[in-house]
């Protein structure tokens, strides 16, 4: 891929923590809330703006995300799913950067903690060399965040069923994937229940 390409991240943060109980992305994580540690892991000079789309009536995240370096999109309708969150933010890229199909967006769900920016930065070299437009990051065989797509798979992505998330591209365009394989498992974990912010808390503190 050429230098001067940009890049996006999209953050999709609308969901309502059902199955944590409370919400999730307020949580501290170490020093700061887990919203705000996933959001600076993106802070690096080849990203061009960070997206995050929340719901109208989260007006607590709205807040926490004002203190980060973050563009926020809060529609007038709650978007019912991440792939509703994902387009918003794609329409938001769109209207205020006018990306080439060579430019790219990367894809982390905002409940990944322990994205670690070393990983970042050896994923965005791998990016420069993608011989295909998705770029997928595996641990143990595992697929993970953030996945890379570069702008010209936003129009596969629209064409997909309504009823389908981004996942569907990938199965069923598997010859637009290269995966690419790292060293930490961070990765893989997100966060949906208190069984799983306990375990984090453990793995934090130790």
């Amino acid at each position: 891929m050429p230098g001067n390409t940009q890049l996006f991240a999209v953050i999709p943060a609308a969901g309502q923590s059902r199955r944590m109980g409370r919400p999730k992305l307020l949580l501290p994580v170490g020093d700061r809330s887990l919203i705000s540690r996933v959001i600076e892991t993106f802070r690096h000079p080849e990203i061009a703006a960070t997206v995050v789309v929340t719901r109208q009536s989260d007006v607590d995240l709205q807040q926490e995300l004002a203190q980060t370096f973050a563009r926020v999109v809060t529609p007038d309708i709650d978007p019912p799913h991440m792939r509703d969150s994902i387009e918003l933010a794609l329409d938001e890229i769109e209207r205020t950067f006018r990306p080439l199909a060579t430019d790219g967006w990367i894809l982390c769900p905002a409940d990944h903690p322990l994205l670690d920016r070393d990983i970042l930065a050896e994923l965005l070299t791998a990016w420069q060399n993608s011989p295909t437009p998705i770029q997928v990051p595996v641990y143990g065989g595992k697929r993970g965040h953030p996945v890379f797509f570069r702008w010209e798979t936003v129009a596969d992505l629209r064409s997909l069923p309504g009823d389908v998330g981004v996942n569907a591209l990938l199965k069923q365009r598997p010859e637009l994937v290269t995966t690419v394989d790292v060293d930490d498992e961070g990765i893989l974990i997100d966060l949906d229940t208190p069984a799983d912010y306990d375990k984090l808390c453990r793995r934090w503190s130790s």
